[in-house]
């Protein structure tokens, strides 16, 4: 991916700030035009000052003044416009990457490192705005300077100018050719950085595992090798910046000794007078500084096309899993669910489901049970259609789930997940997830369901309480039935049971089993358990071995059948 087709993606996200840009652009050539005029009045200033003439050094100094004055209004207005136009833009980029990631299926994110996604979303987006705000100010400004003042210069002597130019294709095929390296090597840069903190991401979210294994000698030493790795990669490229800068700035200073011996001996001949030498040498001096800038955004520009290149490579990764065109709501479901001939693998030849046939009447209680690798929270995800099946289809009262929203389909499932994940933030925006505003009688009533309101009441500031980043300000108990409580508030007919109280104590999981037996009347519900004592109570035991259902019934009729079921209770309750 060249420069020019990288680039070209951020065209969408540029146009809608056209008259940023604009008003911009106006200022850049108000500030040129005055850029321009200063080599004439500094010709004329020293003309007077040829002549002694204190009054007229005065007025075009004076005049002078003025000029830069209005030169530093142009060029306030220039940067207060382009970068507000720079940031709109990039907003607008990193709000398109961060709902292109929320389309994303699971598949995408289990092989997905979080530290890259987020370096990506933060520092790579960053450096796209940081060199749009620079193409936009400094090097259209730049640009447009190394065409007016060359011009001036050509006007005022043509010999001279050519003669300072005579360097020129040499610097331009060297910038270029620095810049071409420089693109390698920023996006190996990039790419050692997001490693890091993908490392960093991986081990800070658990350090609790960390310390109890006595690793942090070992993860010391794997950071540190990272850590070199992206040293390496950082010297290699400040090592070619560090030769491209005196090279061009000798070729620069080549240049400038052939302008004097020139200008000298023009002179001399009587075809050029000091003052137009002096006007002529302000225009270069002028010059000298667009050169520089031009020079140090083409660095970057081929730098942050790294950037650019990585953040579109993720957009034009494609869900794995999107509705239909013709999608349609899926209307308020009295819970009854079928399973017709489904068969999932996540990967090719390894099937975890086969051909699965199974009805789950409205108001049903099932489990599901058996070895891990049976295929039981994959016959869940596959309801909460997270994946789609290879063959078969699942349906919500007779309506397959293909037909209909996502949104409408999540909204009447409830699921309370093994490792309760809450967010950043007060107990009462866990418990409405997902809702932009919500209805706190609601959510109270959605709290005492899940035994969850008195704990909740104790607390200083009650439902406004924040948690912590991931709920860790509140027990294991506690963020469970907070979790109970953000599942039931939308009132779903279907209610999925993950493992829900395997980590809990005794204490704990009597309060979280009073409010689960609450917050399942009425609904349909999936029981997924390894600990037979939670799911006696089921209307129906569904045991899972090798994708598929081996054996249906109540708890004591599976007993007393003395088949896997049994075993498996046999062998949990042997002590």
């Amino acid at each position: 991916m060249n420069s020019t087709s990288s680039y070209r993606h951020l065209i969408p996200f540029l146009l809608p700030q056209w008259r940023l840009f604009a008003r911009g652009f106006a200022c850049v050539l108000g500030y040129v035009s005055c850029t321009v005029l200063l080599p004439a009045v500094v010709g004329r200033v020293a003309e007077f000052l040829g002549k002694g003439d204190v009054e007229g050094v005065a007025r075009w100094l004076g005049l002078a003044a003025i000029v830069f004055l209005i030169r530093s209004v142009f060029q306030y207005g220039e940067s207060v416009w382009t970068l507000a136009a720079s940031l709109d833009s990039v907003l607008a980029l990193r709000k398109a990457v961060y709902a292109h990631l929320q389309r994303l299926g699971l598949r995408y994110y289990e092989r997905a490192k979080t530290g890259d996604l987020t370096y990506r979303m933060t520092e790579d987006i960053d450096r796209i705005g940081e060199v749009i705000n620079s193409m936009a100010h400094r090097s259209l400004s730049s640009s447009l300077q190394l065409v007016a003042i060359p011009a001036y210069m050509f006007y005022l002597n043509w010999p001279l100018t050519l003669a300072s130019f005579v360097l020129a294709p040499l610097m331009a095929w060297l910038i270029g050719k620095f810049g071409r390296r420089m693109a390698i090597l920023s996006r190996r840069s990039q790419d050692r950085v997001s490693d890091l903190s993908s490392l960093l991401t991986e081990v800070l979210g658990n350090i609790r595992i960390v310390k109890a294994f006595a690793a942090q000698a070992y993860e010391v030493s794997r950071f540190g090798k990272e850590a070199e790795r992206n040293r390496a990669a950082k010297l290699r490229t400040e090592r070619l910046r560090a030769v491209q800068y005196p090279v061009v700035g000798f070729l620069e200073a080549l240049s400038i000794i052939l302008l004097f011996l020139l200008g000298g001996w023009q002179i001399s001949r009587g075809q050029l007078t000091p003052q137009e030498f002096v006007s002529f040498v302000t225009a270069v001096a002028l010059l000298l500084h667009p050169i520089d800038l031009v020079t140090n955004q083409y660095n970057s520009l081929k730098q942050a096309e790294a950037s650019v290149d990585r953040i579109f490579e993720l957009m034009e990764i494609s869900p794995d899993l999107e509705e239909l065109p013709d999608a349609k709501t899926l209307p308020p479901a009295t819970g009854k669910v079928d399973y017709r001939g489904v068969s999932f693998e996540y990967e090719c030849d390894r099937p975890v489901l086969q051909s699965l046939t199974l009805s789950a009447r409205a108001g049903e209680a099932i489990a599901l049970v058996g070895p891990s690798g049976a295929g039981k929270t994959t016959l869940v995800n596959l309801l909460m259609r997270f994946y789609d099946p290879q063959s078969g289809a699942i349906f919500i009262d007779d309506i397959n789930i293909r037909d209909v929203t996502l949104t409408s389909l999540r909204h009447q499932i409830g699921i309370v997940p093994q490792d309760t994940v809450l967010f950043s933030g007060t107990i009462a925006q866990n418990i409405a997830y997902g809702q932009t505003s919500f209805d706190m009688e609601a959510i109270v009533r959605a709290a005492k369901i899940a035994n969850a309101h008195r704990f909740i009441e104790q607390f200083p500031d009650g439902y406004r309480s924040r948690v912590g980043e991931r709920g860790l300000n509140l027990s294991g108990g506690q963020r469970q039935r907070v979790a109970i409580a953000r599942a039931i508030l939308l009132d779903p007919r279907i209610l999925i049971l993950d493992e829900a109280t395997s980590a809990l104590d005794s204490e704990s999981e009597a309060l979280v089993q009073e409010a689960l037996e609450r917050a399942t009347q009425n609904r349909t519900v999936f029981v997924i358990a390894h600990r037979l004592s939670t799911v006696r109570k089921a209307d129906r035991i569904l045991f899972l071995e090798q994708g598929q259902i081996v054996e249906s019934g109540s708890h004591e009729v599976l007993l007393a059948k003395g088949g896997r079921y049994a075993d498996y209770h046999a062998r949990q309750f042997s002590d």
